[in-house]
């Protein structure tokens, strides 16, 4: 792309903006220096990252680059043979643990961003690297005593050598024979050597030698002769000790060094990735779209092909809450613009827009547009625009112009976009405006998409009797005498000299002369365009009634659906209820009636009696399931001619468990659920979608049926629950003694086996073994197990055991 026009339609500004974005000094870096690329499939791909990091980061907003550092040029050194700092090292490992998060995190779920699972491909773990790099370093980049034996030992002589230097010197110190002689009771250091402070005066009253003395020459600090060897032994277990770090610090560096080509791909992919964020987050701050791109379409020779659709476009640069949205829509015949209009009308501002956006769009940046909005990928884009008068250069604002246009004509083919600003402006009228109508013959004949603005006349009439191009005009607001800044494509702007001469208050009789002296058909096309404006603002007015009445239509509609759909739901819920309350009541009735048969046997009343009592209880009973039956729980859905769009985050039952999940991860054939603690891959045909509604419903009707079947156990033998509580699909036994587990584990595969569940979750923990060991024991041969294995590792890999249960007969 040609640097000085993108320099001109301001896309460096934009860069820089999209560079605040960025997490890290590679990423920054790239960000200033990306460049629109001339390739369709490229700039395609480029959209459709930013595309997908815009759902990943609203779906998973915790996702972060930051921690990363740029290393490359560290680890280039370390395979060079230079040692590295520590906290250079711990930069490295803090970079690939990011790029180890980042990609198992988007591999995981490849099947939603494509694009972006691609990228993350290319980021190395290094995961032994990690490793010996936390082995030898803290968090804080000191080596670990552990790093090697030897360090551990010197370190542990150290302190010991440490302690009895300290203990004689401090015995000195605080020997009252001592004091006098002593400027403080205290120990201090002296070019790495211990010393005590000594009064001047009383020099050699205790032996030793002097490393130093204070300003005023009245202290010396002395080492006393007693502690040299304890000071010498200490000083030469520190040299031992930080040759014995270096090697281990070299060690690592070579590692580093091995290691460093694929350290360097994983710096550039973080990078590659950091800008990708970036221009999502910097498209949220525009509330940008992404346009379609589209190649050079088959056209009539000299038409390029090319395509030019902005819908509600908007500088980027502009405050976003006063910059006034533009359509910009070149039609299949037409590909050169001619923008007439007064100054300070928003000419410019239109040219750069559109030059602009599609520099952004090839740059893979999503655009202030609609969606709708296409353009074509160009191979350059070239741009003359503002006043580049160069006093150094002896050059005009006329000649700095014709300079740049020199070069663009040389420069651009049918596949460039070429954007003049004031073509033919800074000379005289007639000859500009010749000028200006031979360069745009030259740029249609060789079909070059052209956008350009002017203030010929002549131009006016030029574009519309010459095929492929058409004009377009900024509005001007007579009434308040200022622009709209609104684009209109396929009007030339209209002559509002006299008009605002007169409105502000011009002598009549100069504006009726001045109008005198203009030609009879300048006059009446102008009034001409005057009409053809008006009715234009009128049908726009007419519809943008039209679309608030369709917008409210709309709402309406929606609301009366979303009526409709709470009326459905409310009727189903309101029978499922009646049904449970129902179902309740009889069971109180019944235990009620038992209560009674008992009370009338014990009390000796006659078997007739008693058998009239059961007779009205069932007519009770035969009552209570007249009442209509509900849909069926797990399939109770708004629409049943219309499958559930499953989406993430929905409740759904699994049929083939019996149990409740959300799901985590979705593609066109089946989904992960969360059932617990537990991620199973089911088939979508497998899932019932639940509101959360029901679920709550669900969960009341089990509570309720626990609660039935433990009072009627209570009341009477011969009182059975209908269902049976799933126990859970996980059993927790960690913390447990074996004598206490077992028996829990027995109860709980007794309660899973009547729950028709097909398999459950042993967790009990790695720690010594012996409680994994008791429980794989006791389930070898048991009666109801037909095969148990370790859990995977996103289960708990050896301390779960995962229990398939024998099927009920």
């Amino acid at each position: 792309m040609n640097p000085k026009s993108a320099q001109v339609l301001e896309l460096a500004k934009i860069l820089e903006r999209l560079a605040t974005y960025t997490s890290f000094s590679a990423s920054y870096d790239l960000a200033l220096t990306l460049e629109p690329t001339p390739y369709l499939d490229e700039a395609e791909d480029r959209l459709q990252e930013t595309t997908e990091a815009r759902t990943l980061l609203l779906n998973h907003d915790h996702i972060t680059i930051g921690g990363a550092r740029d290393v490359r040029g560290d680890v280039l050194s370390a395979a060079r043979g230079v040692i590295l700092e520590p906290q250079t090292i711990l930069d490295v490992r803090e970079t690939l643990r990011r790029a180890s998060t980042l990609r198992r995190l988007i591999q995981r779920l490849h099947h939603q961003y494509p694009m972006l699972a691609t990228t993350v491909e290319l980021l190395e773990e290094c995961s032994a690297l990690q490793h010996e790099i936390s082995r030898v370093l803290d968090d804080t980049g000191d080596v670990k005593d552990s790093a090697s034996a030897k360090l551990a030992t010197l370190r542990r002589q150290m302190r010991v050598a440490f302690d009895r230097l300290q203990s004689k010197l401090s015995n000195i110190v605080n020997n009252s024979n001592n004091a006098q002689y002593l400027q403080e009771t205290l120990v201090t250091q002296r070019h790495g050597r211990y010393v005590i402070p000594l009064k001047a005066p009383f020099k050699g009253r205790i032996p030793g030698i002097v490393h130093d003395q204070s300003a005023s020459g009245a202290t010396l600090f002395i080492e006393p002769l007693s502690t040299v060897e304890l000071n010498n032994e200490w000083r030469e277990l520190q040299l031992e000790e930080e040759n014995e770090v270096r090697r281990i610090l070299r060690e690592l560096c070579e590692l580093i060094g091995h290691e460093s080509k694929y350290i360097v791909r994983t710096v550039e992919t973080l990078a590659r990735m950091d800008l990708i964020f970036a221009k999502a987050k910097y498209a949220e701050e525009l509330v940008a779209s992404a346009p379609e791109l589209v190649g050079f379409r088959d056209a009539p020779y000299p038409h390029p092909g090319s395509t030019i659709h902005l819908f509600e476009a908007r500088h980027p640069l502009l405050d976003p809450d006063m910059v006034v949205p533009i359509d910009v829509e070149l039609d299949e015949d037409t590909y050169v613009l001619v923008i007439t209009g007064p100054n300070t009308g928003g000419k410019t501002v239109a040219l750069k827009t559109v030059g602009l956006l599609t520099l952004m769009a090839q740059c893979g940046l999503h655009i202030p547009a609609r969606e709708e909005s296409r353009l074509t990928v160009y191979s350059e884009v070239f741009a003359d625009i503002g006043d580049e008068q160069s006093i150094e250069q002896s050059l005009s604002t006329f000649s700095s112009h014709m300079t740049n246009i020199i070069t663009i004509l040389d420069e651009a083919g049918p596949e460039s976009l070429v954007i003049l600003d004031e073509v033919g402006a800074g000379t005289d009228p007639a000859e500009g405006s010749a000028l200006a109508r031979a360069l745009l013959d030259d740029l249609v004949g060789r079909g070059i998409t052209t956008l350009v603005t002017t203030h010929h006349p002549e131009l006016k009439v030029y574009s519309h009797e010459k095929p492929g191009v058409r004009n377009a005009s900024v509005e001007f607001d007579l009434e308040t005498l200022a622009p709209t800044y609104r684009l209109i494509v396929g009007l030339p702007g209209r002559s509002n000299a006299l008009a605002i001469a007169e409105r502000l208050g011009l002598p009549e009789r100069i504006v009726t002369g001045a109008r005198g002296l203009i030609t009879e058909e300048d006059l009446i096309a102008d009034d001409l365009l005057d009409e053809i404006h008006k009715t234009r603002d009128q049908i726009r007015q007419t519809e943008e009634a039209a679309r608030h009445k369709f917008e409210e239509a709309e709402l309406l509609r929606a609301e009366l659906q979303e009526r409709l759909d709470h009326i459905e739901t409310e009727r189903r819920e309101l029978l499922v209820q009646t049904r449970e309350d129902a179902d309740t009541e009889m069971a109180e009735l019944r235990a009620e009636i038992r209560r009674l048969r008992k009370r009338l046997q014990a009390a000796g009343q006659p078997l007739d009696v008693i058998k009239q009592i059961e007779e009205a209880s069932a007519g009770l009973g035969d009552n209570f399931t007249r009442l209509p039956e509900p849909v069926a729980r797990g399939d109770d859905r708004i629409g049943d001619d219309e499958p559930h769009q499953f989406r993430l985050g929905d409740l759904v039952w699994v049929a083939t468990l019996g149990a409740e999940g959300q799901i985590s991860e979705l593609s066109e054939q089946d989904a992960e659920v969360m059932v617990g603690r537990l991620r199973v891959r089911a088939k979508l045909d497998e899932l019932a979608y639940r509101s959360k509604s029901e679920s709550k419903r669900e969960k009341k009707r089990q509570r309720a049926e626990v609660g039935i079947g433990t009072r009627g156990a209570a009341q009477g033998k011969d009182t059975a629950t209908t269902s049976v509580k799933s126990p859970g699909l996980e059993l927790d036994l960690r913390g447990q003694r074996v004598e206490d587990a077992i028996p829990n584990m027995e109860d709980y595969l007794d309660a899973a086996y009547m729950a028709g569940m097909p398999f459950v979750r042993i967790i009990h923990g790695k720690g010594t073994g012996v409680l994994r060991s008791a429980v794989r024991d006791r389930l070898h041969g048991h009666p109801l197990v037909t095969q148990y294995e370790r859990g995977n590792h996103k289960e708990g890999g050896d301390g779960v055991t995962v229990v398939k249960i024998v099927p009920q007969q």
